[in-house]
């Protein structure tokens, strides 16, 4: 490409030291990691400053640490060269932080493009609320509807208000979807401080899971016996909660989205 051997010196040092393999650049391909080799496929293509830059799961052969900070050595690389990265990935964690706008597929068509935030907080289709982050699904049918809030009688036997998505008829099967760390849990009502027309449910926890800085709980609603999944923080009064222990937990229409139809699988 015509760049004079000082500098094609210099660029490489740099770029392999943007990548965490600084003095691999003499190092034969058979004495690296598949990790190495494939940030160093990375830098082979950003040392070229190119325009657009098509990257199909480049992180897939990474450990968990090294990926990480790998996310943010790409975000950064990509805002000093000013290039267009077109980034494929089947880790939501990966589009999410990484991108500036986010295009979710199904069988070859786009179901919804956006920001990361619209995706996650304003999904277009149930597929995509199913698909992008974890989601509580509740299938039954519209037995309300006040304005764009819509009751539905779930087939467990609940009753739950949640915004819609579209117009919905009386009688129309629906389904809710509620993130885990949308709803609220206690261990009285009182304690939940939700609007009066949100109904609360008493359960127990079935079980958790520890996952860092929350834990996963799975509750189990006392009469129906269906399961639901909140994400609750590791500090604070419910930190000491054990499996058994009786609970009440609910969620408010606003942080709860409705679509026409049974749950995507």
């Amino acid at each position: 490409r015509g760049v004079a051997r000082g500098e094609r010196a210099r660029k490489v040092a740099g770029m392999l030291e943007r990548v965490g393999l600084p003095g691999a650049a003499g190092k034969r391909v058979d004495e690296l990691s598949g990790g190495q080799r494939q940030r160093v496929a990375i830098a082979r293509s950003l040392v070229l400053e190119p325009t657009l830059l098509l990257l199909d799961e480049p992180l897939g052969a990474l450990d968990l640490k090294l990926r990480e900070r790998m996310k943010i050595e790409l975000k950064q690389l990509q805002a000093d060269f000013g290039t267009t990265f077109v980034y494929i990935t089947h880790d939501q964690s990966e589009a999410l932080v990484l991108s500036d706008r986010v295009a979710v597929m199904q069988a070859g068509r786009f179901e919804q493009v956006g920001s990361p935030q619209e995706l996650y907080y304003a999904p277009a289709t149930p597929f995509v609320a199913g698909f992008v982050g974890a989601n509580n699904r509740l299938a039954g049918r519209v037995v309300a509807v006040d304005a764009a809030v819509v009751g539905v009688r779930t087939e467990a036997g609940w009753a739950v208000r949640a915004l819609a998505h579209q117009p919905l008829a009386l009688g129309a099967a629906a389904t809710v979807f509620v993130r885990p760390e949308a709803a609220v849990l206690g261990r009285s009502p009182a304690e939940l401080a939700l609007p009066p027309a949100v109904t609360v449910h008493a359960g127990e926890v079935a079980s958790l899971l520890f996952d860092g800085a929350n834990s996963a709980v799975l509750l189990r609603e006392r009469q129906s016996r269906a399961e639901f999944r909140v994400a609750l923080p590791q500090t604070g009064r419910y930190a000491d909660l054990r499996v058994g222990e009786p609970v009440v937990f609910g969620f408010a229409a606003d942080r709860a989205r409705c679509f026409a139809g049974s749950p995507p699988a």
